[in-house]
């Protein structure tokens, strides 16, 4: 294909239809499930996300698993548990989702972005210590793409400075760090099951913890502040008054959503199987293009394998990564980046005094990554087509 003349100058799409980023792999066992819950009767929080919440504690191996209405809700729940409030700041990196800082900022506490390492694109623990001020209350750590961060030392800066760790794990799902499962490491750890996630429920998170009392705040908090089991009001086992014990809020799961998460959990370790081998193929297919792929996992820990990113090497290239993205949607090969640093949006820039520079090493990786179709979706022709379209595009903007 290299050599080939480009859609985007004319030439003929690698496919004829156009490849979906994240497309969910949705299977009968869910439609079926789906129909049953809605045959049921019972549609909203009921025995359904309790057995999904009863699967998932017991796959990662944690005390306590509240299911809630997305990852975002979970680390708004878990900050205030671990006694964020106004003034207070909370170490994160800039290289992540939205929802990581915004959840802070609800709070009325203040993210402190700390750069981070550019090979794992995680968090870098060395620069953490010089990050905490009076002011600090807890450490965010992403586990990026699905890979786990080095949390020994996070730990450590942790005890030694008096902080929560609240992990956003919303990638993380099968992830595992020196023999521990993320989800039994840090206070409290967040879980996404959005629609392009290892395992979906359309819209829903997890918080995992082994701490009853923050568990039983989370879920009390995660119903309006409604008193434990208030969901069971209307079900056969009687009538029960509810309590309001404080001002919580709407964030739980439907059993709709679990109808989902039931059968994805069930076949997380078939598909991540899958991901493996199309990680691996993508990795042999992209070996002597211009951009890098994802550094191997460290010794000791399991890689979720969310995202398949590649970092465009741009010195070797006459494009840049915006023009190459554009180019493979006209391929009919459909791209995302994850992520544009934080700090370079306009609201944390404004809000924060930031600017280009502050964060040299979550901005290079910004300005070069670029991810690729990557689902247990994908069939062998689809992942064939994302090849071929990479290395056509690759091959006819290189140096």
């Amino acid at each position: 294909m290299i050599g080939e003349r480009l859609a985007i100058e004319g030439g003929a799409p690698v496919r004829g239809d156009f490849l979906v980023f994240g497309s969910p792999d949705i299977r009968e066992e869910e439609i079926r499930e789906v129909e049953a819950t809605l045959r049921s009767g019972w549609i909203g929080t009921g025995p359904r996300v309790g057995r999904f919440e009863e699967m998932f504690r017991e796959y990662i191996g944690c005390r306590h698993a509240i299911a809630v209405s997305s990852c975002t809700a979970g680390l708004h729940l878990s900050m205030i548990a671990a006694g964020v409030g106004a003034g207070d700041e909370v170490l994160v990196p800039p290289m992540t989702f939205a929802a990581t800082a915004n959840a802070v900022i609800h709070l009325g506490a203040r993210p402190v972005f700390v750069d981070i390492d550019r090979r794992t694109m995680n968090i870098d623990p060395a620069r953490l210590e010089a990050a905490v001020t009076a002011r600090t209350k807890a450490i965010v750590p992403v586990h990026f793409a699905g890979r786990a961060c080095d949390m020994d030392p996070i730990l450590a800066v942790a005890s030694r400075r008096g902080l929560k760790i609240v992990e956003d794990a919303a990638h993380a799902v099968e992830t595992s760090y020196r023999g521990r499962k993320i989800g039994t490491i840090g206070a409290m750890t967040c879980f996404s099951f959005y629609v392009t996630k290892n395992v979906i429920t359309g819209e829903g998170g997890m918080v995992t913890t082994d701490d009853d009392e923050k568990a039983a705040w989370i879920k009390v908090g995660a119903l309006h502040g409604l008193s434990k089991d208030a969901w069971k009001r209307y079900s056969d086992e009687g009538f029960k008054h509810y309590q309001v014990l404080f001002p919580g809020f709407k964030y739980n799961m439907m059993d709709l959503q679990a109808a989902l998460g039931i059968h994805q959990l069930a076949r997380v370790g078939e598909n991540f199987a899958r991901r493996r081998a199309l990680w691996d193929r993508y990795v042999e297919a992209f070996r002597d293009l211009p951009a890098d792929t994802p550094a191997p996992e460290e010794e000791g820990t399991v890689h979720a394998r969310h995202l398949f990113t590649l970092l465009l090497r741009l010195e070797h290239l006459t494009a840049d990564r915006d023009t190459i993205m554009q180019a493979l949607h006209r391929e009919n090969i459909g791209t995302g980046i994850h992520y544009v640093a934080l700090h370079l949006h306009p609201y944390y820039a404004e809000t924060f005094g930031l600017k280009r520079g502050d964060f040299p090493d979550a901005e290079w990786v910004s300005d070069r990554t670029i991810s690729l179709p990557f689902s247990t979706k994908l069939t062998d022709r689809d992942v064939e087509d994302v090849i071929a379209a990479v290395r056509k595009v690759l091959g006819r903007y290189a140096r």
